[in-house]
């Protein structure tokens, strides 16, 4: 049915991302990884993720920042983005939420917690994709009848 789910997984830590990458094996996914937020806004293009596990401090660009800029873009707008941070204090979340993040962990990530999460932002990501799919097709079809004059004979 659905092609394999991508995840990018976004930490200037390698073993941050070493360990994330271990946690999801249990997950039919393919995932790649960033160093930075530059980095991540590159690898975007690339590899089209379904899902980012998004660090917040990092160099170049914040994770804050990131977020902004992918959910901004129309391009970018509907990557689900999950926020995994060591920043615990509510005007971090409130900040996080702001940018547009779908939700947030925080480290130390709980690998059972993570996977939950995970499986169930993509099962949300395959639900919305679907919804605008039958959104576009039922709009192409009021386009076709209207250009038939809205007809059914």
């Amino acid at each position: 049915m659905a092609d394999t789910n991508r995840i990018l997984l976004v930490d200037d830590n390698q073993a941050n991302c070493e360990l994330l990458e271990a946690y999801l094996t249990g997950i039919d996914c393919e995932t790649a990884t960033a160093v930075d937020g530059q980095d991540a806004l590159d690898k975007v293009a690339s590899f089209q993720p379904d899902l980012i596990l998004l660090d917040v401090m990092m160099p170049k660009l914040s994770g804050f920042e990131v977020c902004e800029k992918l959910k901004s873009d129309p391009q970018t707008s509907r990557i689900m983005i999950l926020m995994v941070t060591a920043l615990g204090d509510p005007g971090d979340i409130e900040r996080a939420v702001a940018a547009g993040t779908d939700d947030f962990l925080s480290k130390p990530v709980q690998q059972v917690e993570l996977v939950k999460r995970v499986e169930n932002m993509l099962k949300l990501k395959d639900v919305s994709d679907e919804n605008e799919r039958l959104r576009r097709y039922i709009e192409q079809m009021e386009e076709s009848e209207a250009d038939n004059g809205g007809s059914a004979n």
